[in-house]
């Protein structure tokens, strides 16, 4: 009897695991990628300790490239959640996990010491490997110009990653972002020689980048560390956090540029 009705259990498996019939010659036009942005970072570490960080505890990104030789890990699959990104926002989006791709550089980000503080330049080779993976991440998905964020960028108040070494101004040369005119931001900031706008200006500009930021029109530290986010992209040589000339003009120009395409 106990054989007779294992057998009857096993057919009736059989037939459910194949019952399950999926038609799928109509394709709906109406649809488009999960992945919504690119989010760099760097590892703080060396690459043996990046590979076990990433394969082997709760944390971990789509890609990890190394520093010398260049060498691009895949170490989760582009339609699965990477856990990389943590408390973010951007553009009024939360907890980007899930609409991101995420990238780690082999770099070990800076150092404290006697005379302040020290950045860890970034490799060519590791630049030029990841301009060419960032390029093929946003055919594939069909990304805009500009979707390449920083970790500073959607965590400014914990995070600084990739650091004011970081070239972004190379990846704009590839195509890949954006890039202010250095013309029409020197004429930009004479403009605002005279008088400088409120800080609630530049908040409001700030979110209107994607930045989460403080609305309140009061300098505090959290308005500081979005400035200090946003210099540190655009403007790497000085990232202090203080609302100047220079940072309004770059915010004037940007807007400009987002609102013609």
């Amino acid at each position: 009897m106990k054989v007779f009705c294992l057998s009857v259990l096993l057919l009736l498996l059989a037939g459910c695991s194949s019952g399950l019939r999926i038609d799928d010659s109509h394709i709906a036009s109406g649809q488009n990628s999960r992945v919504q942005y690119i989010v760099l970072h760097y590892t703080s570490t060396d690459l043996a300790r990046s590979l076990q960080l990433l394969t082997e505890t709760e944390v971990s990104s789509h890609y990890l490239i190394g520093e010398a030789p260049a060498t691009i890990y895949r170490l989760v699959d582009e339609d699965r959640r990477a856990w990389h990104a943590g408390d973010s926002q951007w553009q009024g989006r939360t907890w980007l996990n899930g609409t991101t791709i995420g990238i780690e550089l082999v770099n070990q980000g800076f150092s404290d010491g006697p005379n302040g503080r020290t950045w860890q330049p970034y490799a060519p080779a590791q630049i030029d490997a990841l301009i060419v993976l960032l390029k093929d991440i946003m055919q594939r998905h069909q990304l805009p110009p500009g979707s390449i964020l920083g970790h500073s960028d959607i965590a400014p108040q914990r995070k600084v990653d990739p650091g004011p070494l970081f070239p972004w101004q190379r990846l704009a040369e590839a195509g890949l972002l954006p890039w202010p005119d250095a013309d029409a931001v020197a004429r930009q900031q004479a403009l605002f020689a005279s008088s400088l706008p409120s800080v609630q200006w530049f908040q409001q500009q700030l979110a209107r980048q994607g930045y989460t930021v403080p609305s309140h029109g009061e300098l505090d530290q959290a308005t500081r560390n979005v400035i200090a986010a946003f210099q540190m992209k655009y403007r790497p040589a000085r990232y202090d956090g203080e609302p100047d000339t220079q940072t309004a003009a770059l915010l004037v120009v940007l807007a400009g540029m987002a609102a013609q395409h």
